[in-house]
């Protein structure tokens, strides 16, 4: 009796060894059978994104202005601007729209150039004055106005045909040195703080008028804000561009320029570049980064 129970306990014993092997063969056999998907998975996913790199890398080729040394910066800003075209990427990302405005700056090239871009990435020195400073003829500016020379010829030339043409044309602000622009933007921060006075008040040495390349105007009458109620506005809208003037930071492009839109605000690029600039309706930036760049860079 003794022996026969003997016996039931070695068979329960060895059914439960063999439930234990068959229960660890099992999970291994699983283990690898989803080891082998997962890896089938993320070849997969690996294959699709080695695609859609080599897609963008083909397109880039084709693009005078896309840099290769950008792809990665492409793609991260694609994900978050599905809307926008392929050329609209590349171009945002080359002015450094991915990155937040005053970081990642750089001192401007093309010093002394009528194509020099100042934004809120490029940037001059506190020491830069523009070469051939001239003063305004006072019949046309108030009193100390200063523009570069070929700037300052072309804007005389503008507002005398326009006075021909019936309206007037005033400059009220145009060069300004660094040390001039510490005290303004300081003052307006001063009164509505950082993040107001950064949508319309360059820093100091990210405000193109330091150039001597910028010109404020007015019609004499209404205060410069208010410049796009003025007859003398549409006549600039409709002629400013044959001069080689361009009106640097139009309505609803604000998030390419920077600032918001100012009708009164109006930047010398030279005659082809502004004719360029208004057919196509495009920001200076876009200009810059598509023609300029790739130009000079070579």
């Amino acid at each position: 009796m003794k022996r026969k129970l003997k016996l039931k306990s070695w068979v329960k014993w060895l059914l439960l060894i063999l439930l234990i092997i068959i229960t660890i063969t099992v999970v291994s056999i699983n283990n690898k059978n989803n080891g082998n998907k997962n890896t089938k998975e993320t070849f997969k996913v690996d294959k699709i994104k080695n695609k859609n790199n080599d897609t963008l890398k083909a397109k880039c080729k084709k693009i005078s202005y896309c840099n290769l040394k950008y792809l990665d910066r492409y793609k991260l800003y694609k994900n978050s601007n599905k809307d926008l075209s392929d050329e609209d990427i590349i171009t945002r990302v080359n002015l450094g729209l991915d990155y937040s405005f005053y970081t990642h700056t750089k001192e401007t090239p093309y010093l002394n150039k009528e194509y020099i871009l100042v934004n809120k990435y490029l940037h001059l020195n506190e020491d830069y004055v523009p070469e051939s400073l001239e003063d305004i003829d006072l019949e046309f500016a108030r009193s100390g106005m200063k523009m570069v020379k070929t700037a300052k010829e072309k804007f005389l030339e503008m507002v005398k045909a326009a006075k021909n043409d019936g309206y007037t044309i005033i400059a009220m602000s145009s060069y300004r040195s660094y040390n001039y622009q510490v005290n303004l933007y300081n003052r307006y921060v001063s009164s509505d703080g950082v993040e107001a006075a950064d949508t319309y008040s360059g820093r100091p040495g990210y405000s193109e008028h330091q150039t001597g390349l910028a010109v404020d105007v007015y019609d004499g009458k209404l205060d410069y804000t208010n410049f796009e109620k003025s007859d003398s506005y549409n006549w600039m809208q409709e002629n400013a561009y044959k001069y080689g003037f361009i009106l640097r930071f139009p309505k609803d492009k604000d998030n390419i320029t920077g600032y918001q839109y100012e009708s009164w605000h109006y930047r010398y690029v030279g005659k082809k570049i502004a004719k360029y600039i208004h057919d196509k309706n495009i920001t200076f930036e876009e200009y810059y980064v598509r023609f300029i760049e790739p130009k000079f860079q070579k």
